[in-house]
């Protein structure tokens, strides 16, 4: 009996599809604003901290997603603040789908190994 051979990986091919999936949970790991207090920031900066090392991308992504997040903690703030004079409710209603929808993309992007910037962010980790 005659055993087939396993067919041969490509290692920087695995690696970089590693690379894409940590990339891409750097901005998932912001959904855990939805659980816990600024997790939203505390999510990615976990992401971040851990696979930074060697991993060019997950540098890049992890940063540009703390960002992110940090910016939209800020608008947070500003619509709670707001909501003194009802206008803050429509912000905080708009802050959350513009978070929700550019962090689904950004996922999407980091997935298939393109490197995603949001349209607005200000660049606290450089």
């Amino acid at each position: 009996m005659q055993e087939t051979p396993a067919p041969p990986t490509s290692l920087p091919e695995t690696a970089a599809k590693e690379q894409h999936t940590w990339g891409m949970l750097c901005h998932a790991a912001s959904f855990a604003g939805f659980v816990i207090p600024f997790g939203n920031v505390l999510g990615p900066l976990l992401v971040w901290l851990l696979k930074r090392e060697g991993m060019p991308f997950v540098e890049d992504q992890g940063k540009e997603a703390l960002n992110f997040q940090i910016t939209m903690t800020i608008v947070y703030i500003i619509g709670i603040i707001l909501v003194i004079i009802l206008v803050g409710l429509l912000v905080l209603i708009a802050a959350a789908a513009v978070s929700i929808i550019l962090t689904i993309i950004a996922m999407i992007n980091a997935s298939s190994g393109t490197a995603y910037r949001y349209p607005f962010a200000i660049r606290f980790v450089k």
